[in-house]
C-alpha cells in the first residue's frame, strides 16, 4: 500500500467523468488499498479515485463504522433531504452547507466482484453521495447553499 497525492482544485482531473471498472484486477485491489491508506492519512471519511488522479468509478468510505469499498457504485434510491456541513480533501480550508438525500441505497461491487447493496442514513449517506458525485466530476462546492466562515487559523 502507499499514500497517494490528493489532487486539489483547480486540477482538471477533478472535473472529469470516471469510467466504469470492467474487470477487477490486482491493480484495482491495489488502488482500493492505496485509497484507504490515503484517506486515513489525510484524514478524511471518504475518497474517490479521481481525487488521486485515477478516472475509475471506485470509492472508499469510513465514517467510523469500518471501511466500505465500492466499485462502480450507483445510487439506486434516495429519500428525504437534509442540509449539513461538508468539506472536501480536494478543496482544503472550505466548508459549506450542502443539501443531500437523508437516506440512500447504493449498489456496487466489492473487491471480489460480488454485488453489494448498502442502505445508509446520516453521515454515511452523505459521504456516499459526496464520493459518488466525484465520479461524475461534481464537487460539493457545486451544491453549497451557504458557505461557512473559515476558522481563524485557516485564514
Amino acid at each position: 500500500m502507499s499514500i497517494r497525492k490528493i489532487l486539489t482544485l483547480p486540477d482538471p482531473a477533478l472535473r472529469e467523468k470516471s469510467l466504469p471498472v470492467k474487470k477487477i484486477t490486482a491493480n484495482v485491489c491495489k488502488l482500493l488499498d492505496d485509497m484507504a491508506e490515503t484517506m486515513y492519512d489525510a484524514p478524511g471519511v471518504g475518497l474517490a479515485a479521481p481525487q488521486i488522479g485515477v478516472l475509475k468509478r471506485v470509492i472508499v468510505v469510513d465514517v467510523g463504522e469500518g471501511l466500505v469499498e465500492l466499485i462502480n457504485p450507483e445510487i439506486i434510491a434516495a429519500t428525504g433531504c437534509e442540509v449539513d456541513v461538508e468539506g472536501c480533501l480536494s478543496v482544503p480550508g472550505l466548508q459549506g452547507e450542502v443539501p443531500r438525500a437523508a437516506a440512500v441505497t447504493v449498489q456496487g461491487l466489492d473487491r471480489h466482484g460480488k454485488k453489494i447493496e448498502i442502505k445508509a442514513t446520516g453521515l454515511f449517506a452523505r459521504a456516499l453521495q459526496h464520493e459518488t458525485d466525484h465520479l461524475d466530476g461534481i464537487m460539493f462546492i457545486d451544491k453549497v447553499v451557504r458557505w461557512l466562515e473559515p476558522k481563524q487559523e485557516e485564514q
